[in-house]
């Protein structure tokens, strides 16, 4: 790696030489010279791209340079490591991949490329410990029991981090986030043998694996002993921090950071194993950093009676009442401002006034749901669950953007005199000031991720592990699948470059399914803050945003303000460079043209703009096999069971239902029914009573015999 900076270096310094003889002689010869400036410029830029687009591809899988040289590198599995045994039972010594058009070095690009998610500092994680042990945090052991899948140590993961477990880097420091692949892989145990699925869902448990981590740094802030002092020595002894000083005060801003955002997105209905809200918790970070300071200090004085009591008590005065003052114009809250009221206001309100301020300021993200696949997603027309966002045009890197906000990318939101580009291009018009959208978010990488997706394709069954697909059966199933499931799922070719999916909408009401998440997405408001007057397209055309507004609006206009606005994380004329080609590249390469949603649903209307997001969306069946548990929610662990009907309260008792309980966290796939195991060890118990995790609904098929029932079940193996 130094060895090629080297060379980097010494190329720039030649091309830096060239261009001060070039200036000097300008004047006599100006026409030959800037032939030759459009000639070493282009040269410069592709011999970057190519040497760039060399070294992030390099990694196949190994902690060695010279691997890439002997071949693709299949042998060393994308680096994955192995589990002996774990607290669900399951044990795999060894990993397969199945061809999905990926090579390992695709795979691996995708494993550690950062979006610009900035959790916490990355010292912090390599120092943390568990509270009361002196394990590493970041153990294989202990992120495998929230179901992060763990790696070696590779070239482009040289501290052998799970996939999805990246650096970022943001002006100058280094934190640890997450990558796509966090969420987007997937892996299914049978008899000591890990499949793994790139762009499956995951299985991990993330509601539980940040509670957890905020816990540990707690542990670690109010220590007063060897945890504080031994974890303040693994941090300084990284060599990234001045001082003993800047550690402390880090500690406490992400500690409380966490911890506040914990509290915010605490949800009655718990998630278990993979599931998650995230558009509940996107929701509620764009709301976060979008209020001012008059919306804040009007919702603390709402809350009266407990700030009065604790105003008499002397435990707060009324400046912190008041929160913080304007330090800026339009009362736009920094980070710092941020940080400290949340320290104040956790110092000094008790529990059940801090969740009476979130539930006056946010969302509760009460409707998790199973992790969707990625393969064919940049050929749909309409994505995300209830088909809430559109692919046409920007709309990809706009949902990438989005996707980015919710795991913890830096917001630089915030005032800045005068007018520029992106304000213009984001629609706040020609004034005194602006509000900036500078974030860590990595528009460049969101494209190049979105444009290797293209070439993902779904897993074939492998028989050789699971045992081979029964043809005649097969073949009855199929006869069945056309005529109960082929109407809304469309049957596509998975490896046809020419493939468009078009996602079939049907209202809440026909499918029958739990209609928590649709209607979460579609009725959830907030402040509007720094959006308030601003326009953004919902459906039939542009609506004015008001005090209070839908916060899909809100998030459609923060999104288009994000990418909108360049990287300040690069230099000047890098990032304008890179924004430009960005914007024009996804423009020109993306073939989704704008088109109206199919099926049967409630249309957008000047009434109701958002209408048509109280539906839910039917995809290709390519691959469904390899993506448990079923339904939007995860509420049916089989395909076996989603072809059986729920229970009602008159229906005999030993009939043949799908479960109102069953058990969730292990990886072992029962090829049989065609999920995961649901009994036979203590993980996670899903409930079906509880809210958001209705089993009903989406009744086709539940009809069959048991023979038919197979013989679908067969052919659904196939797709």
């Amino acid at each position: 790696m130094s060895r090629v900076i080297a060379l980097l270096v010494k190329f720039y310094r030649l091309a830096i030489s060239a261009v001060h003889r070039f200036v000097k002689s300008f004047p006599e010869e100006w026409h030959k010279h800037l032939v030759f400036l459009l000639f070493f410029l282009t040269l410069t830029m592709t011999t970057t791209t190519i040497i760039s687009k060399l070294y992030q591809f390099w990694d196949v899988g190994s902690d060695s340079w010279f691997d890439r040289l002997k071949g693709e590198g299949w042998k060393f599995q994308r680096g994955s490591a192995t589990v002996a045994k774990d607290q669900f039972g399951d044990q795999f010594s060894n990993v397969r991949y199945l061809w999905q058009g990926w090579k390992p070095a695709d795979s691996m690009w995708f494993y550690n490329t950062t979006q610009g998610s900035d959790l916490l500092p990355y010292d912090f994680f390599m120092a943390l410990e568990k509270p009361g042990t002196s394990e590493l945090f970041r153990s294989n052991d202990n992120l495998n029991y929230y179901r992060y899948l763990p790696q070696h140590a590779t070239l482009s993961d040289p501290d052998g981090l799970p996939v999805g477990f990246v650096k970022d880097r943001y002006k100058g420091k280094d934190f640890l986030g997450f990558a796509c692949a966090a969420c987007h892989t997937g892996q299914l145990n049978y008899k000591g043998t890990g499949i793994r699925i790139d762009g499956g869902p995951a299985g991990t448990d993330m509601d539980s694996f940040l509670k957890d981590l905020g816990a540990a740094l707690w542990a670690v802030r109010i220590d007063q002993g060897s945890v504080h002092a031994r974890f303040v020595e693994k941090v300084m002894d990284r060599g990234h921090y001045a001082s003993e000083k800047d550690v402390v005060g880090d500690l406490q801003k992400y500690a409380l950071r966490l911890e506040m955002y914990n509290i915010i997105n605490h949800s009655e209905t718990r998630y278990g194993y993979s599931r998650l809200d995230a558009f509940g918790r996107i929701y509620n970070r764009v709301l976060e950093h979008i209020v001012t300071q008059d919306e804040l200090k009007d919702q603390l004085e709402q809350l009266n009676a407990a700030a009065a009591d604790l105003v008499k008590s002397g435990k707060l005065d009324v400046a912190d009442i008041s929160a913080i003052e304007k330090q800026q114009k339009g009362g736009i809250l920094s980070d710092n401002q941020r940080d400290h009221l949340v320290l104040r206001l956790s110092q000094q309100l008790p529990l059940k006034t801090l969740l009476r301020l979130s539930e006056n300021l946010f969302n509760r993200p009460d409707a998790p749901v199973s992790y969707p696949f990625l393969w064919d997603i940049p050929q749909h027309d309409y994505v995300q669950w209830n088909g809430i966002g559109a692919n046409a045009s920007l709309g990809s890197i706009g949902r990438n953007a989005g996707e980015a906000i919710g795991v913890f990318a830096t917001l630089d939101w915030g005032e800045k005199p005068g007018f520029s580009l992106s304000s213009l291009i984001s629609g706040q018009g020609i004034h005194v000031t602006h509000i900036s959208f500078a974030s860590s978010i990595n528009v460049h990488n969101l494209r190049l991720i979105e444009d290797r997706l293209k070439l993902l394709q779904s897993p074939k069954w492998p028989a050789d592990i699971l045992g081979p697909i029964g043809e005649e059966r097969r073949a009855r199933g199929e006869r069945l699948f056309k005529t109960y499931c082929e109407a809304c799922h469309t049957n596509v070719k998975r490896d046809d470059p020419q493939r468009r999916i078009v996602a079939r909408m049907s209202r809440l009401t026909d499918i029958g399914t739990d209609t928590q998440m649709a209607r979460n997405a579609a009725t959830a408001t907030g402040l509007s803050g720094i959006l308030r007057n601003q326009y953004v397209n919902a459906g039939p055309g542009d609506d004015l945003i008001n005090e209070r507004a839908p916060v899909a609006a809100l998030l459609t206009k923060a999104t288009l303000s994000v990418v909108a606005t360049p990287e300040e994380n690069k230099t000047y004329l890098r990032r304008a460079y890179q924004w430009i080609y960005d914007l024009v590249a996804e423009k020109l390469s993306n073939q989704i043209e704008p088109s109206l949603k199919h099926g049967n649903y409630d249309p957008d209307t000047s009434a109701d703009p958002y209408a048509s997001l109280l539906s839910y969306k039917a995809r290709s069946l390519n691959g469904i096999w390899a993506t448990a548990p079923y339904l939007h929610n995860g509420s049916v662990p089989t395909l076996y069971d989603l072809l059986l009907p729920k229970r009602g309260p008159k229906d005999p008792a030993n009939g043949e239902y799908r479960p109102d309980k069953f058990q969730v966290g292990s990886r072992e796939f029962d090829p049989d029914k065609v999920g995961l195991t649901g009994t036979g060890y203590s993980g996670f118990t899903f409930d079906t009573s509880h809210r958001g995790n209705s089993n009903a609904g989406h009744a086709y098929g539940t009809g069959l015999d048991k023979e038919n029932r197979l013989d679908l079940l067969e052919y659904l193996k196939s797709l």
